[in-house]
């Protein structure tokens, strides 16, 4: 669990914004190739008279974008440096040849939370998690040390948010000699394997268990991880275990 999870405050919201970041996220979870017009439509069609710019603020506030490239309208901090691109076209043959972070939002009844995971792309083996109230770097550090405590990958795969180009973070991977690897602006399935995480977690946990308060999330995802690592069956892993690839070969 991390630090700032623990001294976690509900995150003060109006009950109709709070409403619609539900139904965005179930949307964008079933076709994550929605951008802010489909899902503007979307909103509207279930009756939710709503503009394209407060949907845009929304995906925003949820850290969501469209897979699909497109056009960088980010300002871009000239101390953070973007690292290529490394996984193209590379076969992934063993555990911790590579890594990937990726942070994504937690709906609560009365809040919302933001969740970060570290995974191995070979194994599917979920190596650490924690959740905050902010998408800063504090969680993102904190999930890559604990992480760091099963081994090291020859590559670390994130996108290019702020959390994962800061100073801070690009130095504890350099410290530990990993090659670091960025996704291309947009192109959120260069991540494919934390995506195909998240829809799980959504739609096997979070849906499921609809968590009153920031406890009841830690409790419930602690709860699945140990599920998803230990006992799920993945059809792309012979219908073994993360951990049964991860741990025991």
């Amino acid at each position: 669990m991390s630090r700032s999870g623990f001294y976690y405050k509900g995150v003060a919201e109006s009950t109709g914004d709070l409403l619609l970041k539900r139904l965005i996220d179930e949307e964008y979870t079933k076709h994550p190739f929605y951008g802010s017009r489909k899902l503007a439509v979307f909103l509207q069609s279930v009756g939710h008279p709503i503009n394209r710019k407060h949907v845009q603020r929304l995906m925003r506030e949820m850290g969501l974008e469209v897979i699909y490239p497109k056009p960088s309208t980010s300002i871009v901090n000239p101390e953070h440096r973007v690292y290529p691109y490394l996984l193209k076209g590379l076969k992934i043959v063993r555990c911790n040849q590579v890594w990937s972070i990726d942070i994504t939002y937690i709906r609560l009844r009365r809040g919302f939370v933001y969740l970060v995971a570290v995974i191995d792309w070979f194994s599917r083996y979920v190596l650490s998690w924690g959740i905050s109230n902010t998408m800063d770097v504090c969680f993102c550090l904190e999930a890559l040390e604990k992480a760091l405590t099963y081994g090291t990958p020859d590559i670390f795969n994130s996108d290019q948010g702020s959390q994962f180009t800061s100073l801070v973070f690009t130095d504890r991977l350099k410290a530990g000699n990993i090659l670091i690897s960025m996704d291309s602006v947009g192109r959120a399935l260069d991540n494919i394997f934390v995506e195909r995480l998240w829809r799980s977690v959504k739609y096997e946990e979070v849906y499921l268990r609809d968590y009153e308060t920031a406890t009841e999330a830690i409790q419930g995802l602690g709860r699945y991880f140990k599920f998803y690592n230990d006992e799920r069956f993945h059809q792309s892993l012979n219908y073994k275990t993360p951990k049964a690839i991860h741990i025991f070969g």
